[in-house]
């Protein structure tokens, strides 16, 4: 169950929007072998006096916060961020160096689902 948030400029069109849902979503089912229907995905997006950016950034530039169950391994989580890049780059034409990837997988007593504590011992 993996929480994607992705933070960018506001301008993008809706298409664009779903278009990276997808190319997201696609590279975890690919690197972490998620359910198909495992999506649980948001954008938000701010105007451009309240996203400061990097020097030498464009305004793709955009931050996807990944929040994962604990586990994973460090060559799948290098395969996600490395498949996450590549795909965005070749689908959308994002460069490379407008992507950061941030892998949060807090332990199992930090989520909480349909009022239950999950990894609690009964």
């Amino acid at each position: 169950m993996p929480l994607v948030k992705i933070e960018t400029i506001k301008c993008k069109s809706s298409e664009y929007k779903k278009s990276l849902f997808d190319i997201i979503h696609d590279a975890l089912v690919k690197s972490l072998g998620i359910e198909e229907w495992d999506r649980f995905q948001r954008i938000i997006e701010y105007d451009k006096e309240n996203f400061e950016i990097p020097e030498g950034k464009t305004d793709d530039f955009m931050i996807i916060e990944l929040t994962i169950f604990p586990g994973r391994s460090k060559k799948q989580k290098k395969a996600v961020i490395e498949t996450i890049t590549s795909d965005l780059n070749t689908k959308l034409g994002i460069a490379v160096t407008d992507i950061f990837i941030v892998i949060n997988d807090p332990p199992m007593e930090n989520w909480g689902l349909a009022g239950k504590q999950l990894g609690e011992e009964e």
